[in-house]
């Protein structure tokens, strides 16, 4: 593809993980990569916890962010399709995001055909059987009545609530994610191979897991994004491919592409 038509996939940068210097450094090299496939890029995926915490209020939306999100403001007004998914760590996005930048949000894994290509596209939590307690978890994260007691907490106080869930982070601690657990027991994995059962697709992409991982079953792929705390990674569709790449970040806070 010529000009404006390479297709973006990012996820889990925790952007306002603790500690807040940390996260701006990696907040300025965000804003850095998306300046630098602003010239290329047709539309761009944030598959989830973009936010290590985010609530909005109906007049109250979260201090912060300022570059990062005036950054996907100007790729939108360019022209760039933005979609945005909601991860477990962002969950309480509203219409804040999609009113003021004009992208899409969703909230569910979603199936697109580009170029011929069948891709499943998604978060990538709770997925397939087992994990209940974190599927407990994340009901009641997205139940209408917990949302609506939630929103009744003074910003002040729930803004602190999320800081204190941000700093006792295993990743705000210094914890590496844990490792690939091999194709049979990688739930994103186990949830691919299912599905190919009954319906066939080229590619599943997903975040979440923290590790950057591309697993081929048969003619179809399954790859993660990792992240941008420890890995710095990210996956491009040119028209033909989907590749997995990495950054490195300078002294400077430019960038460097694999």
């Amino acid at each position: 593809m010529a000009g404006k038509g390479k297709i973006y996939f990012i996820s889990d940068v925790h952007l306002g993980l603790y500690p807040p210097e940390k996260s701006l450094i990696r907040e300025r090299l965000l804003v850095n990569w998306l300046d630098g496939i602003k010239a290329d890029a047709a539309e761009l995926y944030l598959l989830g916890d973009i936010f290590d915490f985010w609530h909005e209020y109906r007049y109250v939306a979260p201090r912060g962010f300022t570059r990062f999100l005036g950054k996907i403001a100007e790729l939108a007004d360019s022209g760039v399709q933005l979609h945005f998914f909601t991860g477990n760590h962002d969950i309480w996005i509203y219409d804040y995001l999609p009113g003021e930048i004009g992208l899409t949000l969703y909230r569910q894994p979603v199936t697109r055909n580009i170029n011929g290509k069948k891709f499943f596209i998604g978060h990538g939590d709770g997925i397939g059987s087992g994990d209940n307690g974190y599927k407990l978890m994340k009901w009641g994260f997205t139940n209408k009545i917990l949302q609506w007691l939630f929103a009744r907490i003074h910003p002040n106080a729930s803004m602190a609530f999320g800081k204190r869930w941000s700093k006792s982070s295993r990743y705000a601690k210094g914890i590496i994610a844990e490792p690939y657990r091999g194709d049979d027991q990688e739930s994103q994995v186990v949830y691919a191979r299912e599905t190919l059962q009954h319906e066939h697709f080229d590619y599943f992409i997903f975040g979440h897991r923290h590790i950057p991982f591309d697993v081929a079953l048969g003619t179809s792929r399954v790859v993660n994004l990792g992240d941008w705390i420890n890995n710095f990674t990210y996956a491009v569709w040119d028209g033909k491919e989907l590749e997995l790449h990495s950054i490195f970040p300078d002294k400077e806070g430019g960038i460097f592409r694999s």
